[in-house]
């Protein structure tokens, strides 16, 4: 049995689904939200306090590669056939893992 109540997963569950960038997750947890007392008020106040907190690791990428442009780092840059592959790679492992998730969820499964 969990210590927490109903309402306080549901707001970490929300919370935890922005932060991933999942909108399966969060189209599953607001009407859950909802059913444990959360109003329209307190969903928009849950979700852009997840949202600047998601911002803070955002921010400091973009800083640290402001920073090595300004040092003018040199690294290896990779082939566009390198980008092109990494990037077929992560829609296809991220559609895979979107596609199970709502099979899942059709099921009357949780996404966590």
């Amino acid at each position: 049995m969990s210590e927490l109540s109903f309402r306080d997963r549901e707001l970490v569950a929300l919370g935890a689904a922005l932060a991933a960038n999942c909108v399966p997750c969060v189209n599953h947890h607001v009407p859950k939200a909802r059913e444990a007392g959360l109003t329209d008020v307190e969903l928009a106040e849950v979700l852009a306090l997840a949202d600047r907190i998601r911002q803070v690791p955002a921010r400091m990428v973009l800083e640290s590669a402001n920073r090595a442009v300004q040092r003018g780092d040199q690294a290896a840059e990779p082939t566009s056939a390198e980008c092109s592959e990494v990037e077929q790679s992560m829609r296809r492992a991220m559609s895979a893992e979107c596609r199970e998730m709502m099979q899942h969820m059709k099921k009357g499964g949780s996404c966590c």
